[in-house]
């Protein structure tokens, strides 16, 4: 999968990637379908950091990937 090419496809893998590293207890919260291709960036950018971090993540990273998340969804 080339995650350089924006496409909703990638979206979702990189949001579905996202919810499995983070553990989520509700991940059903965080939809795929709630983001636009154009905050692709922004997304592709807290799906890298995350895959560097293996999912071992802090409780601040958790909370400001949470965050982040949520701003991106709310500005649609």
């Amino acid at each position: 999968m080339n995650l350089e090419q924006p496409s909703k496809e990638n979206i979702t893998y990189m949001i579905e990637a996202i919810k499995g590293h983070l553990k989520l207890v509700n991940a059903g919260l965080i939809d795929p379908d709630d983001f636009e291709l154009d905050q692709y960036e922004e997304i592709k950018d807290l799906y890298d950091m995350v895959e560097r971090k293996k999912g071992n993540l802090t409780m601040m990273e958790l909370d400001g990937i949470l965050a982040e998340l949520g701003d991106l969804r709310k500005s649609r």
